[in-house]
């Protein structure tokens, strides 16, 4: 297996990656083998006009695999298989320098994916600082921001200037849903890659290869999630999410009157918090417990902090919070993405009844809500849905803005 395997069904990016960690591969070489300064100079001119740069911007809808993308190319441009110098591609998959780039443990790549609502000013500073050091290894130094749609305003004008004249050996991978995701001022100063949703079949053969999953199962989850790889793994491997996602794609079933909008908006935050809570549990308490041990406290949660640390546990309190809010309303949107979903298919049963449908798990009651309404309902309903998350982004109350969705979905 090669670093690319990973990408399904994105060839033309895999393609143009490819020529620029050759190009990349050539610069590295030729300075490794003592070429002068003027002969060095030109190379890297050659390949910032061509196919190699400094800056990468990738972008792509929710499953296209742009994070997998810019951590296959770092792992490409740290390649040092002995093959490469008889013709064969960077990106090996088993040479150490892969290894480690895949597995997060090489010295000159740092990926960056945050699990706060969003990138601020002295994190940025941060990346800034290591971008600016030359790499252990020789080749490249290389930064992965899998959150770059996150930078705040000031954290995008402190990365601004390391993205527009970075040191001679450092890469910078950003990656964002879209191009309007990306501050304009940084995505002007990089090139852009665009993935495309995988197709459901290639998806499906993945899950079967790769994670052992039943024909099946496979082809079910992978339609019904629209080719999003992670979220139809997710699926495939865990009876709980299935679970949940029943639970979700049964709601315009309850909307008969008032009470049953409220209730069912009400479930909906409820599951949202208790996944956060869930979240919490496994991953806050050990990391106090680390944060506690590295300042110096005795082990026991009871026991009295150092003079001084306060501060520093009060910071990290903020942070779980902060991630606590995060997981809360990334499980609503997940359950928002999966009701649009439904009222897609309703809407493609109102203009073909033999419409092949993604949710088949749930035909009936998609067929029912078909018989049962208008295509402008639909499609106010859908609409209903997308005003719900750019609400919840916009910082209203969750159980506020699921209340107005579900009421609106009521009226139709």
């Amino acid at each position: 297996m090669t670093v690319w395997d990973d990408l399904i069904g994105q060839n033309p990016v895999i393609e143009q990656l490819l020529s620029a960690a050759r190009d990349a591969d050539a610069l590295v070489t030729a300075t490794a083998a003592g070429a002068d300064a003027a002969a060095n100079t030109a190379t890297a001119n050659a390949l910032n006009a061509s196919k190699m740069t400094h800056a990468w911007l990738f972008t792509g809808p929710p499953g296209s695999g742009r994070a997998e993308a810019a951590r296959a190319f770092a792992a490409a441009l740290q390649c040092v298989s002995p093959d490469r110098a008889l013709g064969g591609a960077p990106g090996c998959g088993f040479c150490d320098g892969c290894h480690t780039a895949l597995v997060g443990t090489h010295a000159d790549v740092e990926v960056v994916a945050t699990d706060q609502l969003s990138i601020g000013v002295k994190d940025t500073r941060d990346l800034v600082r290591r971008s600016a050091m030359s790499p252990a290894g020789g080749r490249w130094q290389i930064i992965v921001l899998e959150d770059a749609d996150r930078l705040t305003e000031g954290a995008g004008n402190v990365l601004l200037k390391a993205v527009e004249e970075p040191a001679p050996r450092t890469v910078w991978l950003l990656c964002a849903p879209s191009v309007e995701d990306a501050l304009p001022t940084i995505r002007s100063r990089c090139r852009l890659l665009t993935l495309r949703t995988p197709p459901v079949d290639a998806v499906a053969d993945a899950l079967m290869r790769r994670d052992g999953i039943a024909p099946d199962l496979a082809a079910s989850v992978a339609r019904a999630t629209r080719g999003h790889i992670g979220r139809a793994r997710r699926l495939a491997t865990d009876e709980r999410a299935r679970e949940r996602r029943a639970a979700v794609l049964r709601l315009p079933q309850q909307f008969d009157d008032i009470g049953g909008c409220l209730k069912a908006a009400q479930s909906l935050v409820d599951s949202a918090t208790e996944d956060a809570k869930q979240v919490a549990e496994e991953v806050d308490t050990k990391e106090t417990e680390e944060m506690r041990a590295a300042l110096g406290a005795a082990a026991g949660a009871g026991s009295r902090m150092p003079r001084g640390t306060a501060g520093v546990m009060k910071d990290l309190a903020d942070r779980q919070k902060r991630r606590s809010t995060r997981t809360q309303r990334d499980t609503l949107d997940l359950a928002l993405t999966d009701l649009v979903g439904f009222y897609r298919d309703v809407l493609a049963v109102q203009f073909d009844s033999d419409a092949r449908i993604a949710n088949a798990d749930h035909h009936d009651a998609v067929h029912r809500q078909a018989a049962t309404a208008r295509p402008e309902n639909t499609l106010r309903r859908i609409e209903a849905i997308l005003a719900c998350r750019e609400a919840l982004d916009t910082n209203v109350a969750p159980l506020l803005a699921v209340e107005a969705m579900t009421m609106a979905l009521r009226a139709g």
